[in-house]
Parts: structure tokens; sequence; C-alpha cells
């Protein structure tokens, strides 16, 4: 099984909490939103979601392009983190661990610098799936095919065996073209039900 994070195994709106955090952002310092994506995009902010190491440049270009203080800039890094991680899907967490004696559980996952120290402390991913691949440690993502090859070679698994879910139809035509069977998560119940008939087969 190889399972998304934010939207299957975190409960998250990807596509909502940009915006909802630039529009926090944006009333603390007087601004617009629109404003404030200027300010932050002549900062020249490293590309978070293909690289790694490049955390705290990005918070301090950040910083500096808002006028923010330390404090303030500490209160923006939590505030990103809380909604970008969101909170566990318990049910579908609970039932991959139930899944452990029948398959082999990984996570392929367009990401930013910080998510798997930020994943783990909340969520303790490292003890139920095994590889994490993440696009900013792999500089590579989704719905690149060497997303998912660079997953399957880490897996030690082929195309056949695996079967794909995420919560975006795009990451999930990107692993079908690579011959990998994939589903578009939207519902615990019908996940659950996909990745049984899966292993039943």
């Amino acid at each position: 099984m190889l399972y998304d994070i934010g939207g299957v195994l975190e409960i998250v709106d990807d596509d909502d909490w940009p915006l909802s955090l630039h529009e926090r952002w944006s009333a603390r310092h007087e601004l617009t939103v629109t404003e404030l994506r200027a300010r932050l995009h002549a900062a020249e902010l490293p590309d978070m979601a293909l690289r790694s190491g490049v955390a705290d440049e990005y918070w301090r270009k950040l910083g500096a392009a808002l006028g923010a203080d330390s404090a303030t800039i500490a209160t923006m890094h939590s505030e990103f983190w809380d909604a970008y991680c969101g909170k566990a899907n318990v049910e579908l967490l609970d039932h991959a661990r139930s899944l452990r004696d029948r398959a082999g559980l990984a996570i392929l996952s367009n990401s930013g610098d910080g998510a798997r120290e930020e994943e783990e402390r909340r969520f303790g991913f490292a003890s139920l799936f095994d590889p994490i691949c993440y696009s900013h440690e792999q500089g590579i993502a989704k719905p690149d095919s060497g997303a998912y090859l660079t997953a399957l070679r880490r897996m030690g698994a082929s195309v056949e065996q695996v079967l794909f879910i995420d919560d975006h139809e795009e990451p999930v035509r990107g692993a079908e073209d690579c011959g990998i069977r994939a589903i578009l998560h939207r519902d615990n119940e019908t996940t659950i039900a996909a990745i049984e008939t899966f292993l039943a087969t």
C-alpha cells in the first residue's frame, strides 16, 4: 500500500489552507492577500517542496519580506505547520495498522522541508510506514513518474504489487501512467473497501 498524506492520512484540505493562512497573515500585517503574495514572490523564497535543508532560509526571508520580528515568525511557523498537518485520519490509520501482517505500508507525499519532523512529532508515521518518500527529500514530486518509480524502488516492489491512494486526480493519473493501480480517496469507507479488494486479488 502506498499512501499520500495530506487529505488521506491527514484530514486537511490542501486546496483551502494556503489561502486561509495567507488571509490570516495579511490581516496581521495590514496587507491584502495580493500584497502579501507579491512580497513573498519578490523575496525569492527557496522551494521547500523540492529541496531539503532550506527551511531556515525560507523563514528568514519570509520574515524579512514582512518586517516580522522573531516572535511573529515563530507564531507564523507554528500556524503554518498546524494548517499543513491538520489532524490524523484515525480510522484510516487504524485500518493501515491492521494490515501490517498482510501488506507493506509506505508513503509518497508532495511535502515541504520540515514535514518529516513535524508529522513524526504529531502522528508517529515512522512506526507504521516504511519507506516514507517526501518530495523535498527526493527532489521530485507527483505526478512526475520519477516520484513513483523512486518509491517503488525504495519499497522493493513492482508496479503490479502496489495500490496507490491519493485525494487528487492528477497524482492518481500519474501513478496509473506508470502502471500502478490507484484510487482517488473520497471517504474512508470507500478507500478501505478498495484496499481490501486489492489485497484479496
